[in-house]
């Protein structure tokens, strides 16, 4: 007879470096609540167990630990020789807290993870899962994921490794974030709350941009992009919410180039909020101006709270908008673009209906047990099962 150890669901570790909140600690979160604790047991790691991110897991229901030690990279940096040798020094360390907790597979889900956790992994015997949120050309899928990964999920065909000779294509599914928002927020209070914070007139149209405020997702163009409505529809009240931690971007900047084009009335910076679905329900449109994003947490958000939404062709929005049924896509980098998308959207009575079609659709198909579902499938498939049943 098998002994009581023997009884145990597998163990996959989460592990997390930092403790800035992006797209993916939110995903990890819906994924690590939706693993059914009969088959798998999650462990969740951070570097400090104090913090917002820390708070953040808490508030979720989700236990975490303290990591051992762990290189502290930052975020979109690359990694230096003297991070590359921290690594390597805390490699041994962290393989053998993994052996001796008996960790089966280590789920990593950020760049900072991959490289922090990737060779420790290895080095304990467990099968790394390489959840790949990004750039199809970053450093580390093209070149570490084919040596390091068991396996790769990319969170669009969009973010996917390309096919060669040196690929993790391969080793490789497309399974889209799982997404969970109270569907039923009150659309018409949420924006007379904000329109009070804000102090603005009750005929004034919200447009919203949430994200951090790093390059790729063109914080600065949105900004240009008020402007530019405003140059459109002069007599139009109006006014940009930019929801997001600054990173890169300073709301120094922001509001410099807002008062450079003439809309430094019209652009309010609001900080990070979390949970952002009551915000994000309150805005009239979100506009999406981000470039090579591989598939926007916000974007399916406001389509499940009925926001509609404007967004650049390019990266996983093309995935995720059919043009003029669930929104409308613009060229990427084209300030006028955005302005237009945006004037049709809220004037234009053919798009009447196109909030609704995007609700009804996304609330259809990125459901949070589905996604659960299919990673879990991954992991039977490497710990012997029955083979992915996710759509790879």
């Amino acid at each position: 007879m098998a002994g009581p150890l023997a009884a145990q669901p597998p163990i996959v570790c989460f592990p997390f470096v930092g403790d800035l909140i992006g797209g993916s600690h939110i995903s990890a979160i819906g994924l690590i609540q939706g693993i059914d604790r009969r088959h798998y047991r999650p462990l969740v790691l951070l570097q400090s167990d104090h913090g917002e991110l820390a708070d953040l897991f808490r508030r979720e229901g989700i236990e975490v630990e303290r990591a051992p030690p762990t290189a502290d990279l930052a975020h979109g940096r690359r990694v230096g020789w003297r991070k590359l040798a921290r690594i390597a020094r805390d490699t041994t360390a962290q393989a053998r807290f993994l052996r001796a907790r008996g960790v089966s597979i280590v789920h990593s889900n950020d760049g900072r993870t991959h490289a922090t956790w990737g060779l420790a992994a290895r080095a304990a015997g467990a099968r790394l899962v390489w959840h790949h949120r990004s750039d199809p050309e970053a450093f580390g899928l093209r070149f570490v994921a084919p040596w390091l990964a068991h396996r790769v999920i990319a969170v669009s065909r969009f973010a996917a490794p390309r096919p060669g000779p040196l690929s993790a294509a391969g080793q490789c599914c497309v399974i889209h974030s799982p997404f969970a928002v109270d569907s039923m927020i009150d659309r018409t209070a949420a924006r007379a709350a904000l329109l009070a914070e804000l102090g603005c007139a009750a005929d004034t149209r919200i447009i919203g941009f949430f994200g951090a405020l790093i390059p790729r997702k063109r914080p600065l163009l949105f900004v240009d992009a008020i402007a530019a409505l405003r140059a459109l529809q002069p007599d139009r009240p109006v006014i940009g919410l930019i929801f997001g931690e600054s990173v890169e971007i300073t709301e120094g900047e922001i509001m410099v180039r807002a008062q450079a084009g003439e809309a430094g009335d019209h652009i309010r910076c609001m900080g990070f909020r979390y949970p952002g679905h009551r915000w994000l329900a309150g805005c009239d449109l979100l506009m999406v101006p981000a470039v090579d994003e591989p598939f926007g947490r916000t974007l399916i958000e406001a389509m499940m709270l009925g926001t509609p939404v404007v967004a650049t062709a390019s990266g996983g929005n093309i995935e995720a908008i059919e043009q003029g049924v669930t929104g409308l896509l613009v060229p990427p980098e084209d300030a006028d673009a955005l302005a237009a998308g945006v004037a049709a959207m809220l004037d234009d009575p053919a798009y009447a209906g196109v909030a609704a079609t995007a609700r009804e659709r996304a609330l259809r198909h990125y459901r949070p047990d589905a996604h659960a579902t299919a990673i879990m499938a991954i992991y039977d498939e490497l710990l012997g099962g029955k083979g992915c049943l996710a759509p790879c």
